[in-house]
């Protein structure tokens, strides 16, 4: 029986600035092995290890869409040794990778549904995944309408800018961009997400929000969807803060009986009112 715990060895192919302080960068990724490519099967919203031998591993969320080909993506922000050594590499560089992992965002049930994106920070990154699976040609037929809004602290700290303004140019999406504080070379948008999230006022009409982001951007946004008529179980939350080891076995996850890593990251809001308040 193979090892569940041991990475499958896969290549930096490109890498990628995000953000203007390169704090930030997307790292896209092929399998050496043919056959753990095709093993390599997820969906929106799941997330799985990256590993770098000598300095550990650590949980991502997955930022490319299964329906943009082999190549997978993560958006990786330099933060500790992990992520300070990944940041260090260059293309070509061999690394490990296990997962899939996670429940993902329920993307039968969204069938049908108007959909309500909602992203802050770096943490907009499996929104990204599920963005770009929403608008795929051979399934955007199957969903209503697309809303995505999106921020950062500062313009410079805007992940996918460029991917984010075709999006917006585009007549079936809904797109709005704001930063907490401009500079002399933003014209867009300035304001927190929650108040904007307001402004906008998505109609809550068959519609599901989904929300990732900081934990205080999630707590200030939860009580304006309420008022602009969303149900607690028509609010999808992705934890991914509180990925560890990816299978429930360390313990660190675990909020009550629920465990991030099997039974999340992504939970309606309801859910989360039953759980102790530790998220």
């Amino acid at each position: 029986m193979e090892n569940p715990y041991l990475p499958k060895n896969v290549k930096i192919e490109k890498i990628i600035d995000e953000t203007a302080g390169k704090d930030i960068k997307s790292f896209v990724l092929s399998f050496l092995n043919p056959q753990d490519c095709e093993a390599f099967s997820y969906h929106p919203g799941q997330f799985a290890e990256i590993s770098i031998a000598g300095a550990g591993e650590i949980p991502i969320g997955i930022a490319s869409s299964p329906s943009e080909g082999v190549e997978v993506k993560f958006t990786v922000k330099k933060m500790g040794v992990v992520t300070k050594d990944l940041h260090n590499s260059s293309a070509g560089r061999i690394i490990g990778l296990r997962g899939p992992y996670g429940n993902g965002f329920p993307m039968e049930e969204l069938k049908g549904k108007n959909i309500v994106i909602v992203g802050g920070g770096f943490a907009f990154t499996t929104l990204r995944s599920l963005a770009v699976y929403l608008m795929d040609d051979s399934r955007r037929k199957d969903y209503g309408d697309i809303t995505i809004i999106c921020g950062a602290r500062t313009p410079g700290d805007l992940i996918y800018r460029q991917e984010v303004e075709t999006w917006a140019s585009q007549p079936d999406l809904k797109v709005q961009v704001t930063v907490d504080k401009g500079n002399a070379d933003w014209s867009g948008r300035e304001g927190f997400i929650p108040p904007v999230v307001k402004e906008v006022a998505p109609s809550a009409d068959n519609a599901i929000a989904l929300v990732c982001g900081p934990p205080i951007m999630i707590k200030l946004t939860i009580p304006i969807l309420f008022d602009l008529g969303f149900a607690p179980n028509k609010i999808l939350n992705s934890l991914e803060m509180r990925m560890k080891c990816g299978f429930g076995k360390c313990g660190r996850c675990n909020i009550g009986n629920k465990y991030v890593c099997k039974d999340g990251p992504v939970f309606t809001f309801e859910e989360l009112q039953k759980l102790p308040q530790e998220y």
